[in-house]
């Protein structure tokens, strides 16, 4: 059975039993800010196990995206070691929100595996919890009754906590579980060892596939658990096992899940694939499989959060990508000799194996291609770099062992691999010290878990059942009563108070748009709002310290000087929005927004530099919509679908429900729950400040509007004012400059000039100076030249013969500089290598350097180290 016609027949099985099908919401989290992704099927569903908000039905039925690569579910480093593990997964699920409990949604599970999908009942195992006293949980008794009835009790294994009890996290909705193991040994195998004894221990072939989770408890903060006020279910089937044990197979990879990706790399590479059915591989053929697992495990990762809108980067979210495609581009790089980018080529099979469920990865792919291509050049650079810094490293270590802190080093700076470090020194008969490495991974890992570290109490409810509103749309202030508060503790921000309203006019955070700040006022007291949020579909207002009386009446206030320069931004993003897509293309779309009372700025697919010309159409384009004074019409709750045929832009990577709310501005219709401007004659006047590229396709503008423009022109006059003043206010500034720039040039020109000539006389003074040693001329020696005059003059000195060996040295404004020049034939004939000579000689300056054989340079910070790197240039001909 084809893995296309798996996930259908999973998604119909549940349609029939009256689940709501839905589709998988973007690998990447932008609503939720205790996870950077989605790393479970549940986690889109997380405000409804909590009672925040209704689902629009009670069952519900999908196939999710997921990525487990940092946090507590961690699978990176096993990913291409073995067969089952992966970075991006589906997981298949069906949800009960209050409905059906253990037994439809036992009874289902087993119907559809062994009557739809008719995996034969005695390859099938199955866990129940065994109950923990400490905590007060009994055995699940209801489950081991209902399996009872369709299984073998010798196939039903009590599970501990750590395999049969679920958690969303530290705290938050948990239960029992019950899972479903699939055992795809041979007969024989089977024979010799029961598969029970190997369920949960690692077995390649003896897997989990479908956990069916039965949420009864809340985890409050001190680890204890309560009854959640209803029972819920939270099933997932691992989509690519499923389709192991449905084709036959005992490895995930050899399934059509990974074939067509695999057939591409073999094509790319020259290099062939063993499937897990071969046994007895060589060395070297396990490490080709181990790297063609590791490359289309990550291509599948990488495309879709990019397609979501995660690009690669430095920081969050983005720092995670970009690893996860390093270790694939590293791993080909190593074993399958590709020194060229080749993962982008994958993207196209995944498009067309994947598109038909997952549209976006279709309509991202060009963008998805180009950001991963500019990546892998880019990280291939970043590896050549590595390998001369790697050089430099072993010629400073005495023995053959390398310090441990300089690997560590070499991955941290520059994103070189232990790995490749461990193989590259391995050639040169080295090793390195893995307890240092080690010592210091985990002192960065402790650094960034302190500066991450989070505690949170639990909720204290003062107002039971409330359903929270938001007003801001219509009110900056209103009366409002606080209904829940807790206390977050974090080494980044300290102690820091949440606190739910009733009612609020607060914005959260979304969309782009930071969250609104103001105050809480009561007939007594005053409570700044530093922030606000959203979380589980509460809006949480962050303040340092909480009102001495939580009952009281307040008044919300919008900070709404911030708010209002905040609006306008806003609504100028839109209408450049439309501009971008008017005058470069509709190719056009955002891949990014960030907007707040200070600036705006805006990420959008074009594959070249906006010219200063189209800046000025963009800026002509808001402009002529802002003098339109074009009103806001706003669309509040209208049906998704009527939006879009409306003409609304909706943004991939975005999750919208049922109901959008669409803002228009003239041609400007876009779905977005931000604050804008009632008017776009509010704005005042729009100014690009800075355009430039984020990523391969992928450009940043930032934009001002209202006040910061008139700022920004004061300042323009004010800088035109100094200038004015010191050219000594000329009647024309810009004939004043143009003079000045032709003076300058025509300076440098005698400059130039005058210092090839002072190197042409100090070619005779110096060749008189030339020593010989063992048959070579050498002259090391400092000269009052800059960096070129130097490098005249050691050229000028080759001409004099062919065994010339040359170090100059030169300090011009106290930077150091070390010139080398050897003669190609004394390069040849006595293997010198000048690039080796100033790398070697730059320690002393504190620099360094490289270049070709004959000819090389190295700067650095310490010019009294100018005598000594002279006086031990000799050592090279000696």
């Amino acid at each position: 059975m084809k893995s296309h016609d798996i996930r259908k027949q999973f998604l119909q099985f549940f349609e029939s039993k009256g689940h709501l099908i839905v589709p998988s919401a973007p690998i990447v989290l932008k609503d939720d800010p205790t996870l950077m992704f989605n790393n479970s099927g549940m986690a889109q569903f997380k405000e409804y196990f909590l009672g925040n908000a209704e689902p629009k039905s009670k069952r519900i039925a999908d196939t999710q995206k997921c990525l487990r690569v940092s946090g507590k579910h961690n699978d990176l480093e096993d990913v291409g070691f073995d067969t089952y593990h992966h970075t991006m997964f589906e997981m298949l699920g069906n949800w009960s929100f209050g409905d059906y409990f253990k037994r439809d949604a036992i009874n289902w599970a087993w119907e559809l595996l062994t009557e739809v999908y008719k995996i034969p009942k005695e390859n099938l195992y199955v866990s129940v919890f065994e109950g923990n006293p400490e905590e007060n949980v009994p055995f699940d008794q209801e489950a081991w009754d209902i399996w009872k009835e369709l299984i073998d009790e010798d196939r039903i294994i009590l599970g501990n906590k750590k395999d049969n009890f679920w958690e969303m996290g530290d705290q938050g909705p948990c239960g029992p579980c019950s899972e479903i193991h699939v055992d795809l040994r041979s007969e024989e195998q089977k024979a010799k060892v029961s598969g029970k004894s190997l369920v949960n221990n690692d077995h390649p072939q003896v897997v989990e596939i479908w956990n069916n989770v039965f949420m009864e408890f809340n985890r409050k903060a001190d680890g204890s658990l309560e009854k959640l006020p209803a029972q819920h279910v939270d099933t997932g089937m691992g989509f690519e096992r499923l389709c192991m044990a449905l084709q036959g197979k005992t490895s995930n990879y050899d399934t059509d899940v990974f074939t067509p990706l695999i057939e591409k790399v073999e094509q790319i590479t020259g290099l062939k694939y063993t499937s897990n059915e071969v046994k007895n591989v060589t060395e070297e053929q396990n490490k080709i499989n181990i790297a063609i697992r590791v490359i289309v495990d990550h291509i599948r990762a990488v495309a879709f959060a990019i397609a979501d809108g995660q690009l690669p980067s430095n920081t969050g979210a983005g720092y995670v990508i970009r690893r996860i495609l390093r270790r694939a581009i590293r791993y080909g790089f190593t074993f399958l000799n590709t020194k060229e980018p080749f993962i982008y080529e994958l993207v196209a099979v995944l498009a067309n194996q994947m598109g038909e469920f997952f549209p976006e990865i279709k309509k991202q792919q060009a963008l998805v291609t180009n950001v991963i291509r500019e990546e892998e050049a880019s990280f291939l650079r970043t590896l050549d770099q590595g390998l001369q810094l790697l050089e430099n490293v072993v010629s400073e270590t005495k023995g053959n062992e390398v310090s441990g802190a300089k690997v560590f080093e070499l991955y941290d700076t520059f994103g070189f691999p232990k790995d490749l470090t461990a193989l590259i020194l391995k050639e040169k008969g080295f090793t390195f010290n893995e307890a240092d490495f080690e010592t210091e991974l985990q002192k960065q890992k402790a650094r960034s878990r302190a500066a991450s570290e989070v505690t949170t109490d639990d909720w204290k409810i003062l107002i039971d059942g409330n359903v929270e509103t938001f007003v801001g749309y219509d009110q900056t202030e209103n009366e409002v009563k606080i209904t829940r508060i807790r206390k977050v503790d974090s080494k980044k921000d300290g102690i820091l108070y949440q606190i739910v309203l009733d009612s609020t006019p607060f914005y959260p955070e979304g969309g782009g748009q930071v969250g609104d700040k103001g105050t809480l006022v009561s007939a007594n007291e005053t409570i700044e709002i530093i922030d606000t949020k959203k979380e589980n579909n509460l809006i949480l207002h962050f303040a340092k310290q909480l009102p001495e009386n939580l009952t009281a009446a307040f008044v919300a206030k919008v900070n709404t000087d911030l708010r209002t320069s905040t609006s306008k931004n806003h609504s100028a993003t839109h209408l450049m929005h439309l501009a971008l897509r008017t005058i470069l293309g509709t190719h056009v779309e955002q891949k990014g927004s960030l907007v707040n009372a200070n600036y705006l700025r805006f990420d959008f697919s074009h594959f070249s530099k906006v010219s200063d010309d189209e800046i000025k159409q963009v800026e002509g384009f808001v402009n002529q919509r802002i003098e339109e004074q074009l009103q806001l019409v706003e669309h509040r709750n209208i049906p998704i679908q009527q939006a879009m045929a409306q003409g609304a832009m909706a943004l991939f990577g975005e999750k919208y429900g049922d109901t959008v709310r669409m803002i228009e501005f003239g041609n400007s219709k876009e779905l977005c729950g931000g604050i804008h401007v009632k008017n776009t004659a509010d704005i005042w006047h729009f100014k690009i400040i800075s355009e430039g590229a984020v990523a391969a396709g992928i450009r940043r503008i930032e934009a001002i509007t209202g006040d910061a423009v008139k700022d920004f022109y004061k300042n323009q006059e004010n800088t035109l004012a100094e200038l004015k003043e010191t050219l000594k206010n000329p009647q024309d500034i810009l004939k004043s400059v143009v003079s000045l720039q032709e003076d300058n040039a025509k300076l440098k020109k005698q400059i130039e000039q005058l210092l090839r000539e002072k190197a042409k006389n100090l070619k005779g003074e110096l060749a008189s100076e030339l020593q010989e040693i063992n048959g070579i001329k050498f002259l090391a020696k400092q000269v009052d030249l800059n960096p070129e005059g130097a490098k005249d003059l050691a050229y000028e000195l080759g001409n004099l013969g062919t065994n010339l060996f040359l170090v100059l040295a030169t300090a011009e404004e106290n930077k150091p500089m070390l010139t080398c020049y050897i003669s190609k034939e004394l390069v040849a004939s006595y293997n010198l290598n000048a690039g080796q000579v100033v790398r070697e000689l730059g320690k002393y300056i504190q620099g360094g350097g490289g270049g070709q054989p004959f000819f090389a340079t190295a700067g650095g910070k310490n010019v009294e180290g100018i005598k000594e790197a002279l006086e031990k240039a000799v050592d090279f001909i000696k």
